[in-house]
């Protein structure tokens, strides 16, 4: 808990156990993606168990307030055949049910059919992601590199932040399966192409607050 709160970022590994990664392994390949990634996966029962199954481990509650729900839940999957790179950046937008009319909500947008908008800092500052990894997640599979307490330099341009990376340190996270990465969308995060030959599925899951304000709504609550 104490380096979540300090760098932005943690590992916590063991979460899950063989037995329901291999549960999730069904529950992933049934989705019959041919895309790299997915949303909404929310609207799974298997999807939403699993969020309160994560919610229950105790350095997971630790980090998440008591009212804060699953929000959104993307599904990755990034290999030799479906590989991509990541620059250096932070999560800057949330799903919400529909469009209102306020200057503070900026940089709206469309993805898989659903509204995206960019929040006030406020707003950002408080959510929480998990990373469940599904495979081994090691150096050649594209694992996540943080620097590490920019979770509090709020927005950050784009310049600035390739700026800050460049002189870093950057730490990257391994983790075996079954491994979760809670993080910050804030803080600064990147990812290199895949040079092995496995692969490196994830399940991001954000967590934030049941009442947004504006009058925005989650798109499932």
């Amino acid at each position: 808990m104490n380096t979540f709160l300090r760098d932005g970022f943690a590992v916590i590994p063991d979460v899950l156990d063989q037995d329901e990664c291999f549960t999730l392994d069904g529950a992933v390949s049934a989705l019959g993606t041919d895309s790299p990634g997915t949303r909404n996966l929310l609207t799974h029962d298997w999807c939403r168990a699993l969020a309160a199954r994560l919610r229950a481990h105790p350095d997971v509650a630790a980090a998440i307030p008591d009212d804060f729900i699953a929000v959104q839940c993307t599904y990755f999957e990034k290999s030799r055949d479906q590989n991509w790179l990541v620059p250096v950046h932070q999560d800057l937008s949330i799903p919400v049910r529909e469009r209102v009319a306020h200057p503070a909500l900026r940089g709206w947008s469309e993805k898989e059919g659903g509204l995206f908008v960019q929040p006030p800092l406020a707003l950002l500052e408080q959510l929480v992601a998990l990373r469940v990894h599904l495979d081994p997640c090691m150096e050649q599979d594209g694992p996540l590199q943080f620097v590490p307490a920019t979770h509090m330099l709020g927005k950050i341009a784009a310049e600035r932040a390739a700026a800050i990376k460049q002189a870093g340190p950057a730490v990257t996270c391994t983790l075996a399966p079954g491994g979760v990465l809670m993080m910050r969308p804030l803080a600064l995060h990147a990812s290199s192409k895949a040079i092995g030959t496995s692969r490196r599925r994830v399940l991001h899951f954000v967590f934030g607050p049941r009442t947004l304000p504006y009058g925005l709504r989650w798109p499932h609550v």
